[in-house]
């Protein structure tokens, strides 16, 4: 039985049989060919749709779940799976919000070989998310330089896990799971965090800054599916791109979340898990309208 979701809620279940996208895959569209990205990702299992997206081609950091209805990924950083694709089903309300029931599949299968945690360590930035197991995600987070987990869906985390984090990125919702209703006591487990607020944009928590507001851009919504996996895609794209040194300052993560904030504004103007995720020009048109 599925159970309904209050908007902008992701939950897991066990069932499935078939897939149209998973969450992961719109984060590494969004992340696109950035140099040093490392996207920790589950892909297709024996169940994919003939005509399933093969995100992964985008950028050979990308590790994940293989099998033979996808050969995207890479045979040394793939885990082999007969499971079924992750299916993500999702209910649209008529103002654009958002409900989804998250099948893992094969995601929940995804390990990492040795040719995997080699790519993560090489990478200069890590993001992962928590459709697939508590375990490779650690093993992820340990390998990295620097780490971004998108804690989605929202799950309580375990201490060893947290102490591996850089930067975490939730909504209201998952920050709430994680330090309860005082969002600043996300500070006491990791030593960064970008909490998103929907059409009202972003804060930016350090340890080294008071908070950072970064405002949302105010467009006619249609489809928040993409959003949140979008920002988190652009977000580790353009802090790769554009931090010049060994680590991330507040400046850096308040241009990210400009951009993560821009690109997010463009992909909920579009329907779709997929389509609506929007290419690096169209937001670098918008970004220098917004804010140059």
């Amino acid at each position: 039985m599925l159970q309904s979701e209050s908007p902008a809620r992701t939950t897991t279940c066990s069932c499935g049989r078939t897939a149209v996208g998973a969450a992961a895959g719109r984060r590494g569209i969004a992340c696109g060919t950035a140099v040093g990205v490392a996207a920790v990702t589950g892909t297709a299992g024996s169940g994919a749709s003939p005509g399933q997206s093969r995100e992964s081609e985008a950028d050979p950091a990308i590790v994940g779940t293989r099998s033979s209805a996808w050969a995207a990924v890479p045979e040394t950083r793939a885990t082999t799976s007969d499971a079924p694709t992750g299916t993500a089903i999702i209910t649209v309300e008529d103002g654009g919000e958002n409900s989804i029931v998250v099948a893992p599949g094969a995601n929940g299968e995804l390990t990492l070989s040795a040719a995997a945690l080699t790519a993560i360590g090489n990478a200069k930035i890590v993001l992962s998310q928590l459709e697939i197991p508590f375990p490779t995600v650690q093993a992820a987070a340990a390998a990295a330089k620097y780490f971004v987990l998108n804690a989605a869906p929202a799950a309580e985390l375990p201490d060893e896990l947290l102490a591996e984090v850089d930067l975490l990125v939730v909504n209201e919702t998952e920050a709430e799971a994680i330090a309860g209703p005082d969002r600043s006591a996300l500070l006491k487990q990791v030593p960064a965090a970008v909490v998103t607020l929907g059409g009202a944009g972003a804060v930016i928590l350090t340890r080294e800054a008071d908070e950072i507001a970064v405002p949302g851009v105010p467009v006619e919504v249609v489809d928040t599916t993409a959003a949140g996996d979008t920002f988190c895609g652009v977000l580790v794209a353009t802090l790769a791109a554009e931090s010049t040194n060994d680590s991330i300052t507040p400046s850096d993560l308040t241009n990210a979340v400009r951009r993560a904030n821009v690109a997010a504004s463009l992909s909920v103007q579009a329907a779709g898990a997929i389509s609506s995720v929007p290419h690096g020009d169209a937001i670098d048109a918008r970004y220098a309208e917004v804010y140059l």
